[in-house]
Parts: structure tokens; C-alpha cells; sequence
């Protein structure tokens, strides 16, 4: 037996040499990483007015087995403005057809009156009017703001762990209703149907990707103009742009409802957003570069 001896050590030695496996970091503390989730949250629809850009609209009309029943594509080219009535989403193609050069110079033209209308309504306004715009205007954000401060005080949030997405560490949280919770706004009404799971950049504290279902009936109008039922789901997606912002990639909605009591359908909607470029003086006049002099 004595001879085992020096095997068994150097087992043992072998064993203890191994060098261990690195203990996994700790998970960022809750509360600060919220913090800095909130400070970094913010509606796209100010990003996006500095960025031209594709979207393509998958519609899909499903019968009772989920088979698609109609489907119809569209693709735009979507050229932004803070100020809603000078955006211009230029219908491109439908269902995989290029829309004919008259009829893309027919909406053209349309947009252009529609945005002459607007920026000479703007040039003649008095300095009331301008006052009174500008305050809407900051109503509005007021709002916006409020509204996602509510939201962080109606979920209960639970951090789920580190994962890998988009080439960078997350932090993926899971997010629900408080139970008796009652909202202020009718905005805020929308979101406390909704419970499911979102991920965060772990260093920027970027959102990158919601997944949500609604947990009860979603109703509008009373229910009189639409309802969408318990479990429809919904799922939007975030992606780093030029190395410098996180712009939409990609948004999905499956589920099914009813309009005007009478009418029900199941759907399934996907819009995938790409080819951003940089807003300026150029890409903002250049849906008409192609037109006759």
C-alpha cells in the first residue's frame, strides 16, 4: 500500500495546482442600475427625427389556426421631423412591388403642399401662436416624462441575471404590475396590462429589448371601439447604430382582439427598421432628387 503513497499525492497536488474557475461577478445593485435605466430612458421619437431610414411592415391576417389568411408588405422610407405634419413616410413598395414613378411623384407632390401649408402656417404665426405651440410642445414632454416616472412606480421589477446580446453584457429584468397600483394617466392605464421582461446594456444602461404580454383585456373606447385579449404579445427591438446610438430594429405584435364589437381578427405584425443615415439639409430633400425639372 505504501507505494500508492506518491500517486495519490501527486494527485492531489495535480488537484490542488488546477487553477479554480473565476467566480462570476456580483449583478449590479437594483436600485442604482433602475436609476440609471430611468435616467437613460427616453421616447425614440426624438432620436429618430435625426435619422432617415427604412420600414418595412409585415401584416399578416391569421385564421383560427394561426395560418395567415392575407398577408400584405409595405416598405417606406421615413424622413423625420419632430414637428409631426412635416414627416414624410414614403410609401416605396407593396408587396414586393415597386410603386410606379407617377404614383411615388403623385405622393410627393401631396406631401409637398401638405408641408408648404405647414411651413407658411409657421412663418406667419404670431407671437400668441408661437407661444402657444411651444407650450403644447412642452406639455407634452411634461408628460412623456411623467408618464415613465409612473412606470417605474407601477412595476414591481426583478433582476434576472447577466446574459450576452448584441455583442455586449446585459442585465435582463423581469417587470409586472403592483398588485392594487392605481394609475393616474390613461397612458399609464395601457402599460399596468402589460407584464413580461426587458434587457439593459449592463454599462450604459441602454434598453435594447422588451418582451411583454398583456396580463388582462386591453380595452378602447369602453370597448366599444377595440379590445385586444389577454395574451397578446408584443416585442420590441433595439440596436447600436454607427457605434454611437441605440435606434429600433425591429418591433412585433401577435395576437387577437375585436373592432366595433362586431369584428374580430388575429394578427401578427412585424416592422423591421434599417438603412439609418444621418439626418441633414441634403437627406431631408431628397425624395424628390429623382423628380422632372
Amino acid at each position: 500500500m505504501i507505494f500508492l503513497f506518491p500517486l495519490i499525492l501527486g494527485a492531489w497536488l495535480a488537484q490542488s495546482a488546477t487553477p479554480r474557475a473565476e467566480e462570476p461577478r456580483p449583478l449590479p445593485e437594483l436600485t442604482s442600475f433602475l436609476q440609471g435605466v430611468r435616467k437613460h430612458l427616453h421616447s425614440d421619437r426624438i432620436i429618430l427625427s435625426r435619422y432617415t431610414y427604412l420600414e418595412q411592415t409585415n401584416f399578416r391576417q391569421l385564421d383560427s389556426n394561426g395560418k395567415a389568411r392575407k398577408t400584405e408588405v409595405r416598405v417606406y422610407e421615413v424622413y423625420p421631423s419632430l414637428d409631426e405634419h412635416l414627416t414624410y413616410r414614403k410609401l416605396i413598395s407593396r408587396d414586393g412591388k415597386p410603386l410606379s414613378a407617377e404614383e411615388i411623384e403623385k405622393r410627393d407632390r401631396a406631401f409637398d403642399k401638405r408641408s408648404g401649408e405647414r411651413q407658411r402656417k409657421l412663418e406667419h404665426e404670431s407671437a400668441d401662436e408661437r407661444r402657444r405651440r411651444e407650450a403644447k410642445e412642452a406639455e407634452e414632454k411634461r408628460k412623456e416624462e411623467e408618464n415613465l416616472d409612473e412606470a417605474f412606480r407601477l412595476y414591481k421589477v426583478t433582476m434576472i441575471g447577466r446574459e450576452q446580446r448584441e455583442g455586449q453584457a446585459v442585465i435582463a429584468l423581469a417587470f409586472e404590475p403592483r398588485p392594487g397600483y392605481q394609475p393616474k394617466t390613461q397612458e399609464v392605464k395601457v402599460l399596468s396590462k402589460l407584464r413580461g421582461k426587458a434587457w439593459f446594456g449592463e454599462t450604459d444602461q441602454e434598453l435594447i429589448r422588451i418582451e411583454a404580454e398583456l396580463g388582462s383585456t386591453l380595452s378602447f373606447g369602453l370597448g366599444v371601439l377595440a379590445k385586444l385579449n389577454q395574451g397578446s404579445q408584443m416585442v420590441f427591438q433595439r440596436r447600436r447604430v454607427n457605434d454611437e446610438i441605440w435606434l429600433p430594429s425591429e418591433s412585433h405584435f401577435t395576437g387577437t382582439g375585436r373592432i366595433l364589437v362586431f369584428k374580430g381578427f388575429r394578427v401578427d405584425v412585424e416592422t423591421v427598421y434599417s438603412d439609418y443615415k444621418k439626418f441633414s439639409v441634403e437627406t431631408s430633400i431628397s425624395y424628390d432628387r429623382e423628380k422632372k425639372p
